[in-house]
């Protein structure tokens, strides 16, 4: 197996197993016990996730993570996790991270947003709402466990977390020399379609093909210079080569930027 994965396994099981809570009652329905064969704990997985059972199809799938390392396609089983976990964080799914709201006079997403430490691009996706209008007595659905994400240099590697549940790994840049600051940071600024001040030129506007920020800016708090963007050069993730920025493939960079508000803690390590 890939020796850059078989880390990327090691620090998921060390980081807390992916379970918010229903690892420890995996077989209360029958399931698979320990020691499953692969095909038999995919299958499961599978039937249950189209049957809508997303919760124990994710708990399969960080059993086999766990479980098997080994497994020639523990990557795929991993992205599969990933997709899943945050396919249910942006669902209406309960639960013991989500708390119901009603809808009370005087309440608007943003205040929502900031009284739960979430963003309003989370509340509207997890209740199908298509513009920032809510009614008194609505009963709103809120994601209410803090993210953090931690950076490893050295693995060019993004883990988005929930408290020390891990949510889902991406690929990334990182800087030339290794010269990506180490430390732990916060996210201080929210940019979207930047407009890049490159040192020494004009400013470059976001629909430039020059614009290397790409569609999402979310700067630190200790340096404006610094952050995580997007990327024109999707083909050159996975690679040390930025000016110190954590650079991600846009559509993966937009995905995070809907979750994490303002004050989002970032833990960079070589």
């Amino acid at each position: 197996m890939n020796q850059r994965w078989i880390i990327v396994v090691a620090v998921v099981v060390v980081l807390g197993g992916i379970s918010w809570g229903i690892m420890s009652h995996r077989n209360a329905d029958g399931g698979s016990g320990a020691g499953a064969p692969v095909g038999q704990m995919l299958k499961e997985a599978a039937q249950m996730e189209a049957g809508g059972q997303k919760l124990k199809a994710r708990d399969i799938y960080a059993r086999i993570v766990e479980e098997h390392p080994d497994y020639d396609k523990v990557e795929d089983v991993q992205e599969k996790l990933g997709n899943l976990s945050l396919g249910i964080i942006t669902s209406n799914i309960e639960t013991p991270q989500t708390l119901v709201h009603e809808v009370v006079p005087g309440d608007s997403l943003g205040k929502l947003a900031k009284q739960y430490n979430t963003t309003k691009e989370l509340i509207k996706k997890s209740n199908g709402l298509k513009s920032d209008v809510i009614r008194v007595g609505e009963k709103l659905r809120i994601w209410n466990a803090p993210f953090n994400v931690l950076v490893n240099k050295s693995q060019n590697i993004l883990i988005l977390k929930t408290g020390e549940d891990v949510v889902k790994i991406y690929h990334v840049s990182t800087g030339a020399n290794n010269i990506t600051p180490v430390g732990t940071f916060k996210i201080a600024t929210k940019l979207v379609s930047p407009v890049w001040f490159k040192p020494g030129s004009a400013p470059i506007p976001p629909e430039s093909p020059q614009n290397v920020l790409g569609t999402r800016w979310m700067g630190f708090d200790t340096d404006p210079h610094y952050g995580i963007h997007g990327t024109t050069e999707p083909d050159k993730i996975g690679q040390q080569i930025t000016a110190g920025c954590v650079r991600m493939r846009n559509a993966e960079v937009e995905e995070i930027f809907d979750l994490l508000p303002a004050g989002t803690q970032v833990v960079i390590e070589n």
